[in-house]
């Protein structure tokens, strides 16, 4: 009998009593050496995790928590150590253990799966081959290891596996990537896995469908979950316990729900508040609370009332000159059909954007939702004038965008705005901040090096980054820092529109929240019209005044947030709302 079907891994049972902790971190502290001399990373950090228990660990990012558990794996950098405290695994301690134990340990027993699966899954290897080496490295590949391998991802849940088993990364969707990176985690049945942010890059029903099945496998073979997120819902959906990181510090935990429902910690309270839900509503600036407060102390109601108003009254408080309510950005029957070439030179067509219509009113946000694939993104690339469309028109201003040319589009790229997913990604490495933000002052010839100097100090106290951060790289950022600028280098032409294209979806919860308010407060200010594509229905919530839901390339179902929210219409909208991580618990 094989080792999997004995329940046995080298000479360990797969499942331990449960009276005994599998992974107990005492008082755990990890110093990384810089440069600059010795940083404490994490600082007397406890943990404990049973047998067949999942544990989540949330933070914003930075607060110390993958970096936690890379020790117990003895994966941190090289440059980062164990300072101090204790890493025991199934009653061994094996803090300062050998690089050979370490390696026994891995995959055997304590298995992983990383949160970048492109970065993670090697390109030029096939899937299968990847899987090979996993069980061949823990001596587990066997003379029937293609049948393994396929076995292996069909119970990942990847159709066709042993076809799939041949194909490389990159002809992986980003879920089934996913899907394969646990099949690895997973292939030689560990008693503990690490998922460290395992499904952030996937839009909500794959994200569900994956969490799903990773829970029927684990629960199937008794495997622990150490679960890395700074999804508070999924935490709360997920996990029997939760452990809050700070700065390095644990600074709360114990039962998941206990503690998302009546958080003590004032960090964690940050949290459970910023984390947007099915209960969040549309974002009111200050100035509209107060001037909603005055209008409900005119009619009588105390201002209490007035805080709590229904969303349709809490819409931003816009310039009289604004125009408001006019069509601003209107698209017409759009069409987007690409030409995919196949075997034997033949190609065949495929309609990523199939008869789009949508209008966003001057002042207000349109939000465009849908799974990955569903064409959101097609479309904004088309708003932006950086793709043409097959069919279809786009007016902006009441202007034709497909006929403009030289100085017409010159101008309206000065109009129209974009803000992307990855900040820095799109940022220049090589170009300070200064000279970010100022780049497209000068392109567009606007002002002399003095004044530019002055516009560029006023966008960054816009976008609340002090001055001092204008001879700093993006490297030296955080992610949120990064939004920031490249929100201020969107913000430097004055544009009338900006399309944030999942400008916030990379961002923990805290970092999200101060950016979804910084725009919400910009839109205020400067009467910014905004089209909003996002696959999280939360987030809509808070800073959408329309919705548009897109499914294969269609335009399915569209009204304002609150009917959408409140009434949709469509199987396919309700299984969006329904598949947000912890929609009902964090009400």
């Amino acid at each position: 009998m094989s080792n999997y079907e004995t329940g046995m891994i080298g000479n360990n049972p797969a499942k331990q009593s449960d009276d005994t902790p599998l992974l107990v971190l005492k008082d755990l502290a990890i110093t990384f050496e810089t440069s600059t001399g010795p940083v404490e990373a994490v600082r007397k950090a406890d943990l404990t995790i049973m047998p067949g228990e999942t544990v989540a660990i949330v933070g914003e990012s930075g607060s110390g928590k993958s970096t936690t558990a890379l020790a117990a794996i003895g994966l941190l950098p090289s440059n980062g150590r164990v300072s101090a405290g204790q890493v025991i695994f199934d009653g061994e301690d094996i803090t300062h253990a050998s690089e050979k134990r370490i390696v026994e340990l891995r995959g055997s027993s304590i298995g992983m799966v990383p949160q970048d699966p492109m970065s993670n899954l090697n390109p030029v290897w096939k899937i299968g081959f990847q899987v090979k080496e996993t069980l061949k490295a823990n001596g587990l590949a066997g003379s029937n290891h293609k049948e393994r391998v396929t076995e292996v991802l069909t119970e990942a849940g990847l159709p066709d596996a042993a076809a799939r088993a041949k194909q490389y990364p990159h002809e992986f969707s980003g879920g089934m990537r996913q899907r394969a990176l646990i099949a690895i985690g997973l292939a030689c049945r560990p008693r503990l896995l690490i998922a460290d942010e395992p499904t952030s890059a996937l839009d909500v029903t794959v994200q569900r469908q994956i969490l799903d099945h990773l829970d029927s496998m684990t629960t199937e073979l008794g495997t622990a979950v150490l679960l890395i997120t700074h999804d508070l819902g999924l935490a709360a959906e997920r996990a029997e316990k939760l452990v809050v990181m700070y700065k390095g510090r644990v600074v709360e935990s114990g039962p998941a729900l206990e503690i998302l429902r009546n958080p003590r910690h004032p960090y964690t309270q940050r949290l459970v508040n910023s984390a947007p839900s099915l209960a969040s509503r549309r974002l009111q600036s200050q100035k509209a609370k107060d001037a909603l407060a005055a209008a409900a102390e005119n009619l009588g109601a105390p201002a209490e009332t007035a805080r709590h108003a229904p969303s349709s009254l809490a819409k931003p408080v816009l310039p009289k000159d604004s125009g408001k309510g006019d069509t601003f950005l209107e698209i017409k029957n759009l069409t987007k059909v690409f030409k995919l070439r196949g075997a034997l030179g033949k190609s065949s067509d495929f309609k990523a954007v199939d008869n789009v219509s949508l209008s966003v009113k001057r002042g207000t946000t349109m939000a465009i939702v849908g799974e990955s694939g569903s064409g959101k993104s097609t479309v904004a690339q088309m708003a932006l004038s950086l793709l043409a469309p097959t069919e279809g028109s786009i007016l902006f201003d009441g202007v034709e965008v497909n006929t403009l040319k030289g100085k017409d589009l010159f101008n309206f790229r000065r109009r129209v705005q974009p803000i992307f997913q990855d900040p820095y990604g799109s940022l220049d490495p090589m170009f300070n901040i200064y000279r970010t933000i100022e780049e497209p002052l000068k392109i567009h010839k606007i002002g002399n090096a003095k004044s530019r100097e002055k516009k560029v100090r006023e966008l960054l106290d816009q976008v609340s980054m002090p001055s001092s951060s204008m001879s700093r790289y993006p490297n030296e950022l955080s992610g949120g820092q990064r939004q920031r600028i490249a929100i201020a280098r969107a913000l430097a032409l004055n544009p009338d529109v900006i399309i944030c294209d999942e400008a916030v979806s990379a961002l923990d919860v805290l970092v999200q929240a101060q950016v979804l308010n910084l725009l919400n407060e910009l839109q205020e200010e400067l009467g910014l019209t905004y089209l909003f594509i996002t696959h999280d229905l939360a987030v809509v919530r808070q800073i959408a005044d329309h919705v548009t839901v897109m499914q294969t390339g269609k335009v399915v179902e569209a009204s304002s947030t609150d009917e959408v929210f409140n009434n949709p219409k469509q199987r396919y909208t309700q299984d969006l709302l329904n598949a947000i991580p912890g929609a009902t618990l964090l009400v």
